[in-house]
């Protein structure tokens, strides 16, 4: 019987790390192969496993933080769950959506 993988939320930060390099290798043979659905889909899975290995503390409700591969949107958090920060883009202000706390640049330190 083979084993289920683990959730990341069960996964140690050795694990993540772990994951992320094995992901980021196999994103990378994805894009050489010009599989660009699966490098997608092998990038989504890298943003989610940073996110359990990034410290929520970092950002807080009502702040406003840059996304990082979208240079100029903003994000404004009203609440977390989880590794989930939710909240409203500035380039999209009538929905609420929730993202991967990773996906921000982090505050710089003061």
């Amino acid at each position: 019987m083979r084993e289920l993988p683990k959730r990341y939320s069960e996964m140690t930060e050795r694990e993540l790390h772990e994951e992320v390099a094995r992901l980021k290798e196999q994103a990378i043979k994805a894009e050489q192969l010009g599989m660009a659905n699966e490098y997608e889909v092998l990038a989504r899975k890298m943003i989610m496993a940073q996110a359990y290995m990034t410290d929520v503390s970092q950002f807080a409700v009502g702040e406003t933080y840059e996304i990082t591969e979208e240079p100029g949107v903003q994000f404004t958090i009203t609440y977390f769950n989880g590794v989930f920060a939710w909240g409203y883009r500035s380039d999209n202000q009538g929905e609420e959506i929730g993202v991967p706390i990773s996906i921000f640049k982090k505050p710089e330190r003061r």
